[in-house]
């Protein structure tokens, strides 16, 4: 490890001793390099030259990740203003400034929010910037073991299921390749929500971006521990089986209720779609 990466330890984990998980900051990580794009402090130099490669394969991977930040706000504003007032949120990433409990808030001073991932760095750095706070968790799990995830004390605990949850699952599936995989993962997250709960579903797709640029950015993730799939809309649509979708529907992410103007540009360089859906009794 380089004198760099040791300063990049220093200031994520400060006095506190990394998490139990090997960290390996020589290998890109999805999460990492999520915060880099949204610019963020919590990553590592292999993070940033992995974040640089993909915006090298695909030039508006910044907007991308601003654009699920912002539709994620505006999501959980539409389901705290109608109610909903505790949210798990299925690979997090750190939740930094304007994240879900902080918009939730808003509305409900005593909503829950529990953030999962599965990244170590994101956990511990996010445990630190929670600690002093009432009713929000922070759990190392793999979203793709949802009974892992909902058996783990800081959902179990935090969260009452026989009432509406918000279920988020903003810009996560991508890291679930598989269709079936990732139809039956919702599907168990979904089997154990009360009527009344809402999904949130984000997902990266071309809108602007070439086949070519699409391939070349699911090679460079593939070259992570965390490969992705882009999806065609209507592969997304599937995702949102049992969920009836509020409208506009499934649109292209700045469409999704916008609070302001927007423009052709702006939708396309989003190069994702998303939704809400309510699971109706």
């Amino acid at each position: 490890m380089n004198q760099h990466e040791n300063r990049d330890e220093e200031t994520l984990f400060g006095s506190a001793p990394p998490p139990r998980e090997e960290v390996r900051t020589d290998l890109p990580n999805a999460a990492r390099m999520y915060d880099y794009y949204l610019g963020g402090s919590t990553n590592f130099a292999a993070d940033r030259e992995a974040a640089e490669a993909g915006s090298a394969a695909m030039p508006h991977a910044r907007e991308y990740a601003r654009a699920n930040r912002a539709f994620l706000q505006r999501a959980v504003t539409f389901l705290a203003g109608n109610g909903i007032d505790q949210f798990i949120d299925l690979g997090s990433g750190i939740p930094t400034v304007g994240n879900v409990h902080e918009v939730a808030g808003q509305f409900n001073q005593r909503a829950r929010v529990a953030y999962v991932d599965h990244e170590p760095v994101a956990v511990a750095h996010a445990q630190r910037l929670l600690n002093d706070l009432s009713g929000v968790t922070m759990t190392l799990a793999d979203i793709r073991d949802p009974e892992a995830v909902l058996s783990a004390p800081g959902v179990a605990e935090l969260l009452d299921f026989s009432r509406p949850v918000g279920l988020l699952a903003v810009a996560v599936l991508p890291f679930v390749p598989d269709q079936d995989e990732a139809r039956e993962v919702l599907a168990t997250y979904r089997g154990v929500c009360a009527p009344g709960s809402h999904l949130v579903l984000s997902h990266i797709s071309a809108l602007s971006a070439t086949p070519q640029q699409v391939a070349a950015a699911e090679e460079v993730m593939a070259r992570t521990p965390t490969p992705v799939r882009w999806r065609a809309p209507h592969e997304i649509e599937e995702l949102l089986e049992g969920f009836s979708p509020v409208d506009p529907g499934l649109v292209p992410l700045p469409l999704w209720r916008p609070d302001s103007t927007v423009t052709e540009d702006e939708v396309n360089i989003a190069n994702a779609y998303g939704a809400v859906g309510r699971l109706d009794g």
